[in-house]
C-alpha cells in the first residue's frame, strides 16, 4: 500500500500534471504543424520549384521489385526537407509563445537592498566630523 500511496504522490505532483498536458498538447500542436506543411506550405514551395514535390525527392539506391515485394531502397530526403520546415515552424511558434507568456507576466518588484555596511575608514571619518561639530 505504501507504494500505491507514493506512486498517487508522485503522479499528483504539479509538474508532472503539467507535463502530461503538455506531452498531449504538443503531439496534437505536431499533427497541426505536419498538416500546415504538408498541406498548405509545401505545395506552392513545390509549384515554384516546377512542379517538385519534396515528398517523392530521394536518391534510388537499389531499384525494388514489384513482383517479388521487395521495396527500393532510397535515401528519401525530401522527407528530411519536410520534416526541417516542420521542425523550425514548430520551433518559431514556441518561441511566439514564449515570448507572450513572458510578456504577460508581471515584472517582480525588487525589494530595495539596504545600503552596504560603512568601511572602518568611514566610521572613523564619521566620529571625527561629529567632534569637530562638536568643539565649535
Amino acid at each position: 500500500m505504501a507504494i500505491v500511496k507514493e506512486f498517487k504522490e508522485f503522479a499528483m505532483r504539479g509538474n508532472v500534471v503539467d507535463l502530461a498536458v503538455g506531452v498531449i498538447i504538443g503531439a496534437a500542436f505536431g499533427k497541426i504543424v505536419t498538416s500546415l506543411v504538408n498541406d498548405v506550405i509545401m505545395p506552392p514551395i513545390g509549384y515554384l520549384t516546377g512542379g517538385i514535390d519534396f515528398k517523392n525527392l530521394k536518391i534510388l539506391i537499389k531499384q525494388g521489385d514489384p513482383a517479388k515485394k521487395i521495396a527500393d531502397v532510397s535515401i528519401n530526403y525530401g522527407n528530411f526537407i519536410n520534416t526541417m520546415i516542420e521542425f523550425l515552424i514548430i520551433a518559431f511558434c514556441i518561441f511566439m509563445i514564449v515570448k507572450a507568456i513572458n510578456s504577460l507576466k508581471q515584472p517582480q518588484e525588487v525589494p530595495p537592498s539596504a545600503p552596504p555596511a560603512p568601511t572602518k575608514a568611514e566610521v572613523l571619518l564619521t566620529e571625527i566630523r561629529d567632534l569637530l561639530a562638536k568643539g565649535k
